[in-house]
């Protein structure tokens, strides 16, 4: 077993896993933070994607003992006080989910962008979510309510 310590959405964790434990698994398993999914266990569809120092990574290809020292981003950590992020709202306001699955990992990969990025052109948006893939919404949905946070984002 391995111990780590880490901050996880800006709160410093503790906790003991295998040295070939995902980091998925112990988010999921062992820090009962169930919002990144596992859709394929092979880094293809971006439904477990989380943050690693302000990366979007796949959690399902990182190891548990890997985040170290390190700051993990789930989407537990995008709102705040009980207050919906401007990306949660805009998803909700666009419809931009139907099964849910793949949701998470989307606004995780959303929010990076916008932190990065806080006017990205639609092609932007859409490389920026390339590596999260949908079955349900076909997109588009998806676009128009990042674009309409960012705006909301600069209004303040």
């Amino acid at each position: 077993m391995v111990r780590v310590t880490t901050r996880i959405n800006g709160d410093e964790v503790t906790f003991v896993c295998e040295p070939d434990e995902t980091l998925l698994d112990v988010l999921r398993d062992r820090l009962n933070l169930t919002g990144a999914k596992e859709g394929c266990g092979t880094g293809d569809c971006g439904a477990c994607s989380v943050t690693l120092d302000g990366r979007v990574v796949c959690s399902c290809l990182v190891l548990g003992a890997e985040a170290e020292g390190r700051q993990v981003g789930t989407v537990e950590g995008i709102a705040r006080n009980g207050k919906l992020h401007p990306l949660q709202e805009k998803f909700l306001e666009f419809a931009a989910l139907q099964c849910g699955v793949c949701t998470p990992g989307f606004l995780v990969a959303a929010k990076a962008l916008l932190e990065r990025n806080p006017d990205p052109t639609e092609a932007e948006i859409r490389f920026g979510l390339a590596g999260n893939l949908c079955r349900c919404t076909g997109y588009d949905k998806i676009v128009r309510a990042v674009q309409a946070a960012a705006a909301a984002m600069r209004k303040g």
